[in-house]
C-alpha cells in the first residue's frame, strides 16, 4: 500500500517554509508604508501553522518515498504551494477572487508569467516583490526537480541527465537536498550579478531585485505594466537578454564550471545547439521585421532597433520568460506565426526555461536519421548516439512519448478553451503559452499588451491546470491519474 505520510510530511515542510517567506514582503511593505502587509502577515501565519501541523502529523524518522511517492510528491508539492501562495492575493488591498488569486500564484510559481493584474506601476511593493519571489522560488524548484527527481523517474528522456545512481528510496530526499544547496548558491550568485547590472543601467534597487529574480527564473513578471519596455532606455533589455540566456542554460553546467571544468559548455550538445538556434532565430525575425512594412509604420526604420527588438522578444519567447519590449502584434503575420512556433522550443534540460527543450529535438532528429538510413538497407546497423555516448532505445521511446503527450495536451487545452467561447487566436495561443509556460499569448486579449483578466473563470482553471501539467513535464502529472498507480 502506498504510504502517504512521507509525502504529506515533505509538503507540510514546504508550506511552512513558504509561510515564513511571506514575512519578507510583509516587512518590505511596512517599510514603504504599503497597505498589503497585514495580508502577508495573516497569510504567513496561516501557511506556517498549517504546514507545521501537517508535517508533525505525518512525521516519519526515515521517510521512504519510492517511485510512486516521488511522483505524488512532485505533483502535490506544486499544487499545494500554488494554493497557499495565492493567500496574499485574496487579502486587501488586492482582494482578488479565489480563481484570480490562484491563477496569479500558479502562473508565478510555475514561472509561466501570465497575469491578471493591471496597474503594476502603482501596486504595493510587497505584492510586486511577492510575485517576483514566487517565480524565483519556482525557478530553483524546477531545476531541482529536473536534476534530482525527473531523471530517476525516467520522465521524457530526462534519464539522460542522471547525476548519480537511479536507486529509489529514501535517497531521493537527501540527493534532492544536496543538489538544491549547490544549485541554490549558483542561482543566488547569478541573481545578485543580474541585480547589480540592472542597477548599473539605471533601474532602482527595488526594480532591479524584482526583475533579476524573474529574469533568471525565466518567469517574466514585471513591476511595470510596460514590462521590460519601460526600462530599456539605458539598456536594461540588453542585460535581460544575457540573463534570460543564462537561465535557459543547464545549471549542471554551471556546477561543473564552479569545479574548474570550464570546457563543459563546449562539450554539451544542447548548449551548442541552444546558442546556434537562438542566433539563427534572431537573424530570421530581424530580417522579417526589417523587410516588413508593418515595422516601418510601427517602430521606425532603424535596422539596429529592429535587431534589438527582435533579439529581446525572440529570446523571451523561446526561453519562456514572457517579457516584452513592444506590442509585437503590430509586426505582421510573419512575426506572429514565428513567435507561436517559438513557444514550443524551450531551453536546455536542467534550466529554468520551459517547453519541450532542445535535447528532445536533438534525440528525435537522431532517431529520424537512423530510421532514414536503415529504410533502404534492411540489415544495416545505425547506432543511436547523443553527445558521443550510446543512446538507449528506452530514452528514444520516452522522448517520442513525451512529444505525443505534449501536443495532445496542447490540443485538448485549446479545444477546451474554444468550447468555453474564446476566439481561435486566444484559445490556441493561450493553450500553447500555458502548456509551454511562456506567459503572454497572441492577439489583443492575452497578447504582450493585454492580460488574462477578462477571460472566463472556467478558462482560467483550464489554463492553470495546463500550466502545472506543462511545468511538470506532462507525464509526471498524468501518471498519478492512472488507476494502476493507486493499486497496491
Amino acid at each position: 500500500m502506498l504510504d502517504l505520510r512521507p509525502v504529506f510530511f515533505v509538503v507540510g515542510l514546504m508550506v511552512a517554509a513558504l509561510g515564513l517567506i511571506m514575512f519578507i514582503p510583509m516587512f518590505v511593505d511596512m517599510y514603504h508604508d504599503g497597505l498589503s502587509w497585514r495580508g502577508f502577515g495573516i497569510s504567513g501565519i496561516l501557511s506556517f501553522l498549517f504546514g507545521v501541523s501537517m508535517a508533525l502529523a505525518n512525521y516519519t524518522p526515515k521517510p521512504d518515498l519510492g517511485a510512486r511517492g516521488a511522483f505524488l510528491l512532485t505533483v502535490s508539492s506544486w499544487v499545494a504551494l500554488s494554493a497557499f501562495a495565492s493567500l496574499p492575493f485574496l487579502m486587501e488591498p488586492i482582494g482578488l477572487s479565489i480563481t484570480d488569486a490562484i491563477f496569479e500564484a500558479t502562473s508565478g510559481i510555475t514561472t509561466t508569467g501570465s497575469t491578471i493584474l493591471t496597474g503594476l506601476d502603482h501596486m504595493p511593493r510587497g505584492v510586486l516583490l511577492w510575485r517576483a519571489m514566487l517565480q524565483w522560488i519556482g525557478g530553483i524548484g524546477i531545476i531541482v526537480t529536473a536534476m534530482a527527481i525527473l531523471p530517476m523517474l525516467k520522465i521524457g528522456g530526462m534519464q539522460l541527465f542522471r547525476l548519480e545512481s537511479s536507486d529509489m528510496g529514501e535517497k531521493i530526499l537527501p540527493r534532492a537536498a544536496s543538489i538544491a544547496m549547490a544549485i541554490s548558491l549558483i542561482y543566488l550568485g547569478l541573481t545578485i550579478l543580474c541585480t547589480v547590472l540592472y542597477m548599473v543601467v539605471g533601474m532602482s534597487g527595488f526594480d532591479a531585485i524584482a526583475h533579476a529574480m524573474t529574469t533568471l527564473a525565466t518567469g517574466g513578471y514585471s513591476t511595470s505594466d510596460a514590462s521590460m519596455g519601460g526600462f530599456m532606455d539605458q539598456g536594461a533589455d540588453l542585460v535581460c537578454i544575457a540573463f534570460m540566456m543564462a537561465g535557459g542554460m543547464p545549471f549542471g553546467m554551471y556546477l561543473l564550471m564552479t569545479r574548474g571544468d570550464f570546457k563543459a559548455p563546449l562539450r554539451d550538445p544542447q548548449v551548442r545547439a541552444f546558442v546556434g538556434i537562438m542566433i539563427s532565430l534572431i537573424a530570421l525575425v530581424t530580417l522579417g521585421l526589417w523587410a516588413g512594412s508593418e515595422y516601418s509604420a510601427a517602430e521606425g526604420a532603424s535596422f539596429w532597433q529592429a535587431l534589438r527588438l527582435s533579439a529581446f522578444n525572440t529570446v523571451s519567447i523561446v526561453t519562456g520568460t514572457g517579457y516584452a519590449t513592444t506590442d509585437y502584434n503590430s509586426w505582421g503575420p510573419f512575426a506572429l506565426g514565428a513567435f507561436f512556433v517559438f513557444m514550443f522550443i524551450g531551453g536546455c534540460a536542467g534550466s529554468t526555461a520551459c517547453s519541450i527543450k532542445i535535447f528532445r529535438y536533438q534525440v528525435a532528429f537522431e532517431a529520424l536519421r537512423a530510421y532514414l538510413f536503415k529504410m533502404p538497407r534492411n540489415h544495416a546497423v545505425s547506432p543511436l548516439r547523443y553527445g558521443g555516448a550510446p543512446l538507449p532505445e528506452s530514452v528514444v521511446f520516452s522522448i517520442l512519448s513525451y512529444f505525443f503527450l505534449f501536443f495532445l495536451t496542447f490540443a485538448v487545452t485549446a479545444i477546451a478553451l474554444s468550447f468555453i467561447g474564446l476566439d481561435p487566436i486566444t484559445a490556441w495561443s493561450g493553450a500553447g503559452s500555458a502548456v509551454a509556460n511562456v506567459g503572454p499569448g497572441l492577439g489583443e486579449i492575452i497578447g504582450p499588451a493585454g492580460t488574462y483578466q477578462s477571460l472566463p473563470a472556467s478558462a482560467k482553471w483550464v489554463l492553470m491546470t495546463a500550466m502545472i501539467v506543462g511545468r511538470l513535464e506532462i507525464i509526471t502529472a498524468l501518471v498519478i491519474l492512472n488507476p494502476a498507480f493507486w493499486r497496491t
